[in-house]
């Protein structure tokens, strides 16, 4: 059993394997119990669910607390673990909300209906965990052997952040993404759904022998997949300079993704309340960037300080786009379920 405590990028393996079952878990049962009959998710056991998730999140940062206050857990740049894991696990959070509005259109653009949108968001966070995995490692590398890629992180985040705050809203054109056209050039693409079904089996229109097809289905995985990454360029730099240590960075990124499909059914009906916290989202980016720049100079910040700082942030933007659009609720819900359907 020794080998479950060699160490792979930084941390004992015995903890990684912890994660990820944890993680496999939750997969299983999503696909086995959740979705084993493609039933339709309403907004009620969209809640729960993602109040199940929510509770996972907490109950494992608890986990962290615990490894860390016995010595368990050191992490690899000498910061707070707790801190550092909740305050990315609340940006990656609140980053998943501008995620869900995306994924609508995903959705809508393909016709998927909404008793199969589940099975895919399922499978579209296995293809998460690997890239989110990929691309952590690669940021991991480049800050450990390019102490200076942390002021490009803040940097970026502080570009980004003024970028979203001038930005003026425009419609996303799913049909321009360069993934469907990608997957139609060099995949067999049915024009119609095959139930719940990514691949069939079915005559070529030209040859006429059995060929393997793609539905609309598994392009909309594809693009969704796409998408996140797009995303995942702003949360993986935030996070970064929250922590460098990259057990931290990787398990508040997939904590937060892995209650995002349960949240999404809720959320897709509800997007449109949520306006102004995407001008919060942009303030905390900012925030995480000009940190960055003072932690590279000066030290430190605290780390608690920051968790605060970023939540009532959050917390400011969430209450006020509420507020501003208390009057907007019931129209814009019907119409966004009535387009999912």
């Amino acid at each position: 059993m020794e080998f479950l405590f060699l160490l792979f990028l930084g941390k004992p393996l015995w903890m990684w394997l912890v994660f990820l079952t944890i993680v496999v878990t939750l997969m299983v049962f999503d696909l086995g119990v959740l979705n084993k009959d493609n039933h339709e998710i309403g907004v009620a056991e969209s809640l729960k669910l993602s109040a199940f998730y929510i509770m996972i999140a907490i109950a494992y940062g608890g986990y962290i607390w615990w490894s860390w206050s016995n010595g368990t857990l050191v992490t690899s740049d000498g910061t707070n673990p707790v801190a550092s894991y909740f305050q990315g696990y609340l940006i990656e959070k609140v980053l998943s909300i501008d995620n869900v509005f995306v994924i609508s259109l995903i959705f809508t653009f393909f016709a998927i209906p909404r008793k199969y949108q589940y099975r895919a968001l399922v499978w579209g966070i296995i293809g998460v965990i690997v890239l989110r995995g990929i691309m952590i490692a690669i940021g991991a590398e480049l800050i450990e052997n390019y102490k200076w890629m942390t002021l490009v992180f803040a940097a970026f985040l502080i570009f980004t952040g003024i970028r979203m705050l001038m930005a003026t809203e425009s419609e996303t054109d799913v049909s321009k993404n360069p993934m469907v056209g990608l997957v139609s050039r060099f995949m067999n693409v049915t024009k119609e759904l095959h139930g719940q079904k990514f691949f069939v089996r079915q005559p070529h229109p030209v040859t006429n022998r059995m060929t393997l097809f793609a539905t609309p289905l598994f392009v909309a995985l594809i693009v969704i997949n796409f998408a996140d990454v797009i995303f995942a360029v702003d949360s993986v730099p935030a996070i970064f300079l929250i922590t460098t240590d990259t057990f931290i960075v990787y398990t508040a990124n997939i904590m937060a993704i892995l209650g995002l499909r349960a949240l999404y059914f809720a959320l897709a009906a509800l997007v449109h309340r949520f306006h102004y916290l995407h001008y919060a989202l942009a303030i905390v980016l900012v925030f995480i960037g000009l940190k960055g720049f003072y932690s590279y100079f000066f030290g430190k910040f605290d780390p608690y300080l920051s968790l605060g700082i970023t939540f009532a942030i959050i917390a400011a933007g969430i209450f006020y786009s509420l507020w501003k659009t208390r009057g907007d609720g019931d129209g814009h819900a019907k119409a966004e379920v009535k387009s999912a359907e």
